[in-house]
């Protein structure tokens, strides 16, 4: 009369959020560790120092912070610039050939 089986299963098991689909699919945001080592960058190029020498005043700080974010934005405008010449490119091939085959 002693136990049949295990009683707990030895499959995928708990994960810490359950095991919804939606746990795995979620998209992370950049983390906060690149923003600080290129906030870190900015202030030695310009300032010619390290955070950990001398604390920057909230002036110098905004002023990091709004060209990091400058920067940010040219780099989503030149990829959606090249996204949409890339896409039209594909776009007006598939309409090209398209019509050479609809034509024969």
């Amino acid at each position: 009369m002693g136990r049949r089986g295990r009683r707990h299963s030895t499959g995928f098991g708990y994960i810490g959020f359950g095991n919804d689909q939606k746990t795995f699919n979620q998209k992370t945001s950049t983390p906060f560790s690149v923003y600080k080592e290129k906030l870190d960058l900015e202030a030695h190029l310009h300032y010619k120092m390290e955070f950990l020498h001398k604390d920057l005043t909230k002036a110098e700080k905004e002023k990091i912070k709004e060209k990091i974010r400058k920067q940010e934005r040219q780099l989503f405008i030149r990829t959606a610039i090249i996204s949409l010449v890339v896409f039209a490119g594909v776009a007006y091939t598939a309409y090209y050939l398209i019509n050479q085959i609809i034509s024969r």
